[in-house]
């Protein structure tokens, strides 16, 4: 889409108010922030402080074009290409779901065990994120876990590449290994700790999708196959094969999948303590696999 043509040269106040009016967002002015910022290469602060700043000609044209890809429905992040997630900047592109608030949760958890085990050992964690995507949650148990190192695997290539330069941005790089392949199959030897966030969306529930993520976010990272499950039933016959003794799991799941988790999760663990953990929202979110 062509942007328009100006009437005369806008500042950043009129800027803002016009992109607002067509961005596809909850929130159309904090987007038009968040993108004008982008491509002014400041904060949205410096937004505020200087309204009355007039946009050049390049600016405006390059600002244009993103409001015109939101309005087509294209996701934010994907925009600006970056997405924050446990207090730090991540790059993101389609070929990586955009990491959610709610799998922040995950690392939480995964990090309360972890140190909790420091008491009972030295030796060095071995984690693995299975299906790493983005690599979010390896790069963040990396930066928090820092006597560690781990195993990041996904299917897809274009998510591998991503995820390395994410550990790259972040200085974790040589702690952590990014191996291509289908769930645990790619790992060379038992970890401690196994975390992941796989597709847990069912089919009956694609319709209902944000057409921002149906039409946008990477369908292998979002389809658990007929019922939700197809990927996490898979994940969790495989990992006792891949954890070491008195390892543990940790895995995002959707909401109303909890019961159905469980049963699967004792036939795999059937002498572990397993519980399920709730997000901010008091659903079902995370399945806990402990000794």
């Amino acid at each position: 889409m062509k942007p328009e043509t100006r009437i005369h040269a806008l500042s950043i106040r009129e800027a803002i108010a016009w992109a607002s009016r067509r961005v596809r967002a909850s929130a159309p002015r904090l987007a038009a922030e968040v993108l004008l910022a982008h491509v002014l290469n400041v904060s949205r602060a410096y937004l505020l402080a200087h309204p009355e700043r007039t946009l050049a000609p390049d600016e405006w044209e390059a600002f244009a074009r993103l409001v015109a890809r939101s309005e087509q429905g294209e996701p934010l992040f994907y925009l600006i290409g970056e997405r924050e997630f446990y207090g730090m900047p991540f790059k993101v592109t389609p070929a990586v779901l955009i990491p959610r608030p709610e799998t922040e949760g995950l690392v939480d958890a995964a990090l309360e065990w972890a140190r909790s085990r420091a008491y009972r050992t030295y030796t060095p964690l071995v984690f693995a994120d299975i299906g790493t995507g983005s690599g979010c949650i390896a790069v963040a148990l990396a930066v928090y876990l820092p006597n560690s190192r781990g195993y990041a695997t996904d299917l897809s290539p274009e998510a591998l590449e991503v995820a390395q330069e994410n550990a790259a941005r972040h200085g974790v790089a040589s702690r952590l290994t990014f191996l291509q392949g289908d769930l645990c199959a790619p790992l060379p030897e038992p970890v401690d700790l196994l975390v992941a966030n796989l597709p847990y969306v069912a089919r009956s529930e694609w319709a209902d999708l944000d057409p921002a993520i149906r039409e946008y976010e990477p369908i292998l990272a979002l389809d658990g196959g007929p019922d939700g499950l197809d990927l996490i039933r898979r994940f969790l016959a495989q990992a006792p094969g891949y954890l070491r003794p008195m390892g543990a799991v940790f895995l995002e799941i959707g909401a109303g999948q909890g019961p159905a988790v469980l049963t699967l999760a004792r036939a795999a663990f059937p002498r572990a303590v397993i519980r399920l953990l709730k997000d901010a929202a008091g659903l079902d979110r995370i399945a806990a696999i402990t000794h």
